[in-house]
């Protein structure tokens, strides 16, 4: 499967949008820190999660920022961590 690692983060102006972009996020990825988020997301996940936004956020008064840190079987990100360790999010099987 071909699936890149996205860093996301976002800074929203409203609670409630900030509540909703926040529940969101927790159903494409991993939660490093508040408002930041790491995805692990195929071609379709990600237009998904684009489209998605698109229509929650005000755009004169949010930001949402999709860093793609490139394919996750060759990603090697360079980060800088200090406190609590950075690792990459892993593929991991979903039990129904």
């Amino acid at each position: 499967m071909d699936e890149r690692l996205y860093i996301v983060t976002y800074d929203i102006s409203e609670p409630k949008r900030w509540r909703a972009v926040f529940k969101l996020m927790h159903g494409y990825g991993e939660w490093l820190q508040l408002s930041v988020f790491q995805c692990r997301l195929s071609r379709r996940r990600h237009a998904d999660l684009v489209s998605t936004l698109d229509q929650i956020i005000h755009h004169e008064q949010d930001h949402v920022l999709l860093m793609d840190l490139g394919q996750v079987e060759s990603v090697s990100p360079r980060v800088i961590s200090l406190g609590k360790e950075f690792n990459p999010v892993e593929r991991e099987p979903i039990i129904v």
